[in-house]
């Protein structure tokens, strides 16, 4: 609580920008290079070291956005759009490790980078992009987390999400103990969820065929326009942008040698990490788009949307007594999970793009005050429907944002000047855009349609 009361007595020189010399001040000094990694022995060890950053970005790839979407795409069209999260998973494999990629090879997160080579303008936009983004990624926490406190406990959705405000403390509390405790709290709550999803995923018993061949894309899922808002829902709920920001900052807290072998090892490690950290997401993913699909849509409710509806009916549909319970818990585990990551992305981003440094109790006040006004208005007027739609909103609004990240992030691993003998091969790049391309069609698929289908 030390740092809680240092920050509460801050001047107001500490809520102004920074001095121009600090421009080349590493990402999140207070725990940079703060994690030792082992110069030889065995290569497990050397793994373990890097095991971290991968898990904490993996979170944001199943929140409680990603439940709304995946439920919805589970109980409405089957097993169909399983080919999508697996789609989004690949793209948040590669994004992953170009942000990776980027922050050990430059030492430079991806904020800092974009201030370093863009305008103010410019810059100010992106910054704004990602702040959205952020704010739209945090309204769906606040939401999984009041429905999961509803679901457990009986607190009204309005009480629920007003306590939520109360997680401003978390971050520091563990970031108090050290980065290696923060990151032991978020791999301990994944496991919660991996074991739930688990337990219910063979309650249901889906038939594999139709598992493995959901997994084959389908024509359908860009002419039929429901089934296409659903899919870039799912795509914004996998591949986030701030985790691009988040990831390419929290890798140089290894404490690896900044030479140029030091930094290929780092690279190889951290890309390691975070894909072996995201096929446990593509699992949780899967697994609740599969669980929906045998449990709503093959038994004729394919109007379950909502997760206070899927709550009531997974218990008595799976004829398994604890899989309601199991399913709050773990949507509380992701809540308070991606609470923790999202807090860290807004004080990257606000540090990197404008060198602002606020209280970060303050700003997890401001940013979680944003995302609960919506939805206590919402849940007032709308009840619980209207909470769901726009949980499942939010998710199209962060896929909206994901340009803004990504396109920056190619440019810059694709530049020799910035990567140097870092600088990505031609062929990765052309894949990396070839991804972005396909984000912006799909994004424009999604605007034509909403406008003018």
């Amino acid at each position: 609580m030390d740092s809680i009361t240092k920050d509460s007595r801050s001047t107001l020189k500490n809520w102004a920008f920074s001095k121009p010399e600090d421009d080349h001040r590493p990402s999140l000094p207070e725990v940079h290079a703060s994690i030792p990694v082992p110069q030889g022995g065995i290569w497990i060890r050397r793994l373990l070291a890097f095991m971290g950053p991968g898990y904490m970005v993996s979170v944001g790839y199943m929140d409680p956005g990603n439940w709304a979407t995946d439920l919805a795409g589970g109980a409405q069209f089957g097993y169909t759009l399983l080919a999508v999260i697996l789609l989004s998973n690949v793209m948040a494999i590669l994004l992953q490790a170009l942000a990776a990629r980027l922050g050990i090879a430059t030492g430079r997160d991806l904020a800092q980078s974009c201030r370093d080579s863009f305008s103010k303008p410019v810059n100010l936009t992106l910054w704004l992009a990602c702040e959205l983004a952020i704010i739209a990624c945090d309204l769906a926490e606040v939401i999984g987390t009041a429905i999961a406190l509803q679901l457990l406990f009986g607190i009204p959705l309005i009480g629920g999400a007003l306590i939520t405000a109360l997680d401003a403390f978390l971050l520091l509390l563990l970031m108090n103990r050290g980065f290696r405790y923060l990151e032991a709290f978020v791999v301990a709550l994944l496991a919660v969820i991996a074991v739930c999803f688990t337990i219910q995923i063979v309650a249901a018993a889906p038939p594999v065929a139709a598992v493995l061949n959901g997994f084959l894309p389908s024509p359908e899922i860009v002419t039929n326009p429901a089934m296409l808002y659903i899919a870039i829902g799912i795509i914004g709920a996998t591949v986030m942008p701030h985790n691009l920001y988040l990831h390419s900052s929290i890798v140089q807290t290894r404490a690896f040698k900044r030479t140029e072998a030091g930094r290929r090892d780092a690279i190889k490690w951290a890309t390691t990490d975070s894909t072996i950290a995201l096929m446990l997401a593509l699992f949780i993913n899967a697994a609740i788009l599969i669980v929906a699909a045998a449990a709503f849509h093959d038994t004729g409710h394919q109007d379950v949307a909502e997760i206070g509806q899927a709550f009531e009916l997974l218990s008595p549909l799976l004829g398994l007594g604890i899989a309601s319970i199991l399913f709050a818990i773990a949507l509380l585990a992701s809540g308070l999970n991606s609470t923790v990551t999202a807090t860290l992305a807004g004080q990257i981003v606000m540090e990197g793009f404008l060198r602002l440094r606020i209280p970060n109790w303050a700003r997890r006040l401001l940013t979680r005050g944003i995302a609960i006004v919506p939805v206590v208005v919402v849940t007032a007027f709308y009840g619980e429907s209207g909470t769901a739609k726009l949980l499942v909103l939010s998710q199209v609004v962060l896929s909206m944002q994901l340009p803004f990240a990504v396109i920056p992030l190619v440019r810059f691993v694709s530049d020799r000047k910035k990567m140097g003998v870092f600088v990505i091969p031609l062929w990765l790049s052309t894949l990396a855009w070839a991804v972005a391309a396909i984000i912006l069609a799909l994004n424009a698929k999604l605007l034509f349609d909403t406008i003018w289908g």
